[in-house]
Parts: C-alpha cells; sequence; structure tokens
C-alpha cells in the first residue's frame, strides 16, 4: 500500500513534534548510527493513529491506538473520510491536552495528510499546514503532490470532487 520510487530517505528520528501535542512519525527510522531501527511508540503518547501497520512497531500496551490502513496514492472518497475522521480525533485529543502520534510506513506522506488536516481544524491555513509539517518533521514529508492537492483544495472539496468522479455518467 506504499508507492515506491519518490526517493525519500528514511527520517532521523522516530517522531516529530509539529505543534504542541501533535506529533508526526513513521515505522521505522535511521539511528544516530546510520542503521534503520523500529519506531514503536511508549507511553509518552496517550493516543496513536495509524495509517500503515507492521507487526512489533507498537504502540505500547495501554496507548490507546486506531489503525486504518489507506494508501499513499490517490484516495477513494471512503479514504479520505478516513482521513478526516483520524483527522478529527487528533484535533479532539489535542485540544483535550493530550500527546497524539499520527504515523504511516515513513512519516511523511499518510501521517502528513492527516496532521496537516488536524491543524486547519487547530486554526492554521492549509499553506501553513503544509509548511509546518515539513519544517517540523522532513522536507520529504508530503511529497505525494495529490495530497497536497486535496490540503490546498480543502480535504471536504477533495472528498466531494473525488466522490463525484464514481459517479456514473447520467443517462441523456
Amino acid at each position: 500500500m506504499r508507492t515506491e520510487g519518490r526517493g525519500a530517505p528514511d527520517a532521523d528520528a522516530p517522531w516529530n513534534e509539529i505543534v504542541p501535542g501533535l506529533w508526526m512519525g513513521g515505522h521505522h527510522y535511521r539511528d544516530a548510527t546510520g542503521a534503520r531501527a523500529a519506531a514503536v511508540p511508549d507511553a509518552r503518547f496517550d493516543l496513536v493513529l495509524s495509517l500503515y501497520e507492521r507487526a512489533g512497531h507498537g504502540p505500547d500496551p495501554g496507548v490507546e491506538h486506531h489503525c486504518t490502513v489507506i494508501p499513499d496514492d490517490p484516495l477513494t472518497p471512503a479514504q479520505i473520510q478516513v482521513v478526516l475522521d483520524m483527522a478529527e480525533r487528533a484535533a479532539h485529543a489535542v485540544r483535550g491536552g493530550r500527546q497524539v502520534l499520527v504515523r504511516c510506513h515513513s512519516g511523511y506522506n499518510r501521517s502528513g495528510l492527516v496532521v496537516a488536516h488536524a491543524l486547519t481544524l487547530l486554526g492554521h491555513d492549509a499553506a501553513d499546514a503544509i509548511f509546518l509539517v515539513r519544517y517540523r518533521r522532513s522536507r520529504w514529508a508530503l511529497n505525494n503532490r495529490t495530497f497536497e492537492e486535496y490540503l490546498t483544495a480543502g480535504l471536504d472539496v477533495a472528498h466531494l470532487l473525488t466522490g463525484l468522479e464514481e459517479q456514473p455518467p447520467a443517462a441523456t
């Protein structure tokens, strides 16, 4: 469910705080020695939202965890609805003072889409949200141009437009 070939290197950290209480990460990263390491969320997080799943990558028992796998490709209306729901859950938890980690495979695109939309729900405009995700996580974040376009248009609008694409043509 991951698009290969965008040339993004593994992140230098398992996760990064984008704004207070809202973290973004992946399932692996490069440690200080340059070796690939598993990113396993621990009890520092109250809520972990995963858009990719891999056995042995946590989170720790007792951490609230919601996982819905979506592709790092153009999304269906149902998949965009998952993103909308996850972003709302993240924003609500951050407003409540909880520590939230949103993660995907590498911690760049799917998690970036959810985190950026959560930032819009927390009062940022789309351009600022995209900037914050890239500045705080990695310049490689949101390298999926379709996801950036969803955010720029508005995820609610993207949800409606992708739904129109699935409608059969009207009979004449």
